[in-house]
């Protein structure tokens, strides 16, 4: 009996053993994998920092069905009161950002959406806003009917998104979830919002740059850009950028109620080719034909 129960010990320790062992090879290959993830996203053009939290939280670069966290950008949706037009920009580390961040109806104002985003937000603040809802309700409305349809990968707790009417009252929402840096800045008539941002200082510059640039609405919102920009911006860095501005019937021509939208989706500054356009439409502004914007 004595020497079965030495066995026994000895079979214990040895699976101990070898349990502890086949652990520590499990954190090294868990690790590896993780490096290995990093420098892939990196190498595609992710900082670090980003890539690290997106492989903390589970997602892969390498892997098709988990794709890391697309979202850095810094938006800025403002009003001009001398004109009555509203409009936003918008600059990101994406390929062709327009396609989805901003939103504008010359009825009812404008709207961005972003971060862990879900596009259906601008179409919904837009029909909110048509329904005479005021832009902090509809931040609450929209918030309170997200089903948060993928908790785990596309969380409702990062999303990030801002509303304007046509008075320039506006309200904006940061979710704990957004990936850092991320909050939002409050001005007169403008609000500025981001993610994967250098620091707050991204969104105050953006304010700043807005409040005190003279001229057309659409060179103070390049302006903010670049002051965004200035702050650090997208901390992976530059790709694509967009602004659209609206009056009703005051576009170019008749009956077009967009005075400007434009998009650079693919360029290593897009902020600074988005500016070159901007001046080039100020030369002379082409005006719409109705009466009431001559």
């Amino acid at each position: 009996m004595l020497v079965k129960s030495k066995v026994a010990s000895l079979k214990s320790k040895v699976a101990s053993r070898k349990s502890k062992v086949a652990s520590r090879k499990s954190k090294v290959a868990l690790a590896l994998i993780a490096a290995i993830a990093v420098a892939h996203g990196v190498a595609q053009g992710f900082s670090p920092a980003s890539v690290a939290q997106g492989v903390a939280q589970g997602f892969s670069p390498a892997s098709p069905t988990e794709p890391l966290w697309d979202t850095g950008t810094f938006s800025i949706l403002g009003f001009d009161p001398a004109t009555g037009e509203v409009g936003g920009a918008v600059q990101s580390r994406v390929f062709s950002v327009g396609n989805g961040v901003l939103w504008a109806d010359a009825d009812v104002g404008v709207a961005a959406t972003q971060a862990i985003v879900d596009v259906s937000y601008g179409r919904q603040a837009l029909d909110l806003l048509r329904k005479g809802v005021k832009p902090d309700a509809i931040i609450k409305r929209i918030l309170d009917a997200d089903r948060d349809p993928l908790p785990e990968r596309w969380t409702k707790q990062g999303r990030q998104f801002a509303v304007m009417n046509l008075k320039g009252e506006f309200a904006a929402y940061t979710g704990p979830k957004a990936s850092t840096w991320a909050g939002n800045k409050s001005g007169k008539f403008a609000t500025a919002q981001g993610n994967i941002l250098a620091g707050p200082q991204v969104v105050d510059n953006m304010i700043e740059r807005f409040e005190n640039t003279s001229g057309h609405l659409s060179k103070r919102l390049v302006a903010a850009l670049e002051g965004g920009q200035e702050g650090g911006g997208d901390t992976r860095g530059q790709q694509s950028a967009a602004l659209v501005i609206v009056k009703k019937n005051c576009g170019v021509w008749l009956h077009n109620d967009t005075v400007l939208r434009l998009q650079v989706d693919d360029n290593p500054e897009p902020i600074k080719e988005l500016r070159r356009i901007v001046d080039k439409w100020n030369e002379r502004r082409p005006t719409s034909v109705s009466p009431e914007c001559k």
